[in-house]
């Protein structure tokens, strides 16, 4: 069973998602206690493949309040973990105009961390707008079904 730790809310709205993979992340001792805390924020973060490997940037992990030791820097790159296929297809992707990868959410699987990546292709405004106006078009409706 995996218990959803963060989801990002933004990239329904401001992208197409068109396709979706699984990953694991390295991570320090004391981050994987506070992602099971729900500490983590994956809003602004993006993943990016150089060199054959995959990182999850500016992906925020607060520091655990009861781990002593050094101080690590909570935005650190986090390096993903991809079989060299997976890496080599996203890498194709990600080349064309316009696709990036985006973290849509964080969950707990077992005892393991794990990041759903989405290929993603960003929407234009006149695309969300009328989503919008779609979207309140069928409330509308309900609301005047539902009244009848």
């Amino acid at each position: 069973m995996n218990k959803v730790v963060a989801t990002n809310r933004k990239a329904e709205h401001f992208y197409n998602i068109e396709d979706k993979i699984e990953a694991g992340v390295v991570l320090h001792g004391w981050e994987i206690k506070s992602i099971r805390e729900g500490k983590i924020d994956i809003s602004d973060s993006f993943a990016r493949i150089e060199k054959g490997e995959a990182w999850l940037l500016n992906a925020y992990i607060a520091p655990y309040t009861k781990a002593g030791g050094y101080p690590i820097d909570p935005r650190r790159p986090r390096k993903l973990l991809l079989r060299k296929e997976e890496i080599k297809h996203l890498s194709g992707k990600v080349l064309q105009r316009g696709y990036t990868l985006i973290p849509l959410k964080v969950y707990i699987k077992g005892r393991w961390a794990k990041v759903e990546l989405g290929l993603a292709k960003g929407k234009k405004l006149y695309d969300r707008r009328r989503e919008i106006a779609e979207k309140d078009m069928r409330r509308e409706m309900e609301r005047t079904l539902k009244g009848r």
